[in-house]
């Protein structure tokens, strides 16, 4: 006969067991949801102005405003087991450093989507963060590309990254004298 202590250490013991099971299950699972959402991404060409910043005031350096049309049917991506979406609009140019030719990619946009009902995006907008170039000005900047791209965060399970949209053509700057 077995006490009542033992039947629980048993039933104790088993239980971590089936939930680590379960949730490997549900793990292996997102490998067999795979969507491959679609949408439209317009960029104007980029403005650039010269601005001051704070941390450096003699320090002469460039802002660069861009302004985009976003729209995207992202509810493919949502499942059962989606949590939420981090969307995100990437900028990525190439400046020349001296002799170098250094690859920049920036993130000037991004959203949470947390329901299926709010995944259709239609937005117009400009960019959300600063958008400032390191080597000091835009001039050295020829063009640029723009991607749209998203991270899937489960409840339980590999994160999944990929990308809705892409600009076709590269974007030019215009520089402008005043703000």
């Amino acid at each position: 006969m077995h006490s009542i202590f033992t039947r629980v250490n048993n039933i104790s013991a088993f239980l971590p067991s089936c939930t680590m099971a379960l949730l490997a299950c549900i793990a292996l699972s997102s490998f067999l949801f795979t969507a491959d959402p679609k949408g439209n991404l317009s960029i104007s060409p980029v403005r650039a102005f010269p601005s001051k910043t704070n941390r450096y005031p003699r320090r002469k350096q460039e802002m660069g405003f861009v302004n985009f049309n976003i729209s995207a049917d992202l509810t493919s991506l949502f499942h059962w087991k989606t949590k939420q979406l981090f969307l995100y609009l990437e900028a990525e140019y190439q400046n020349t450093q001296g002799i170098l030719c250094v690859n920049n990619t920036v993130v000037v946009w991004d959203r949470i989507v947390r329901r299926k009902e709010d995944a259709v995006i239609n937005f117009a907008g400009k960019n959300k963060y600063a958008f400032r170039e390191i080597s000091s000005s835009f001039k050295k900047v020829p063009s640029s590309h723009y991607s749209l791209k998203y991270n899937v965060m489960p409840y339980v399970g590999v994160l999944t990254y990929g990308e809705a949209a892409r600009t076709a053509e590269a974007v030019d700057f215009v520089w402008e004298e005043h703000v």
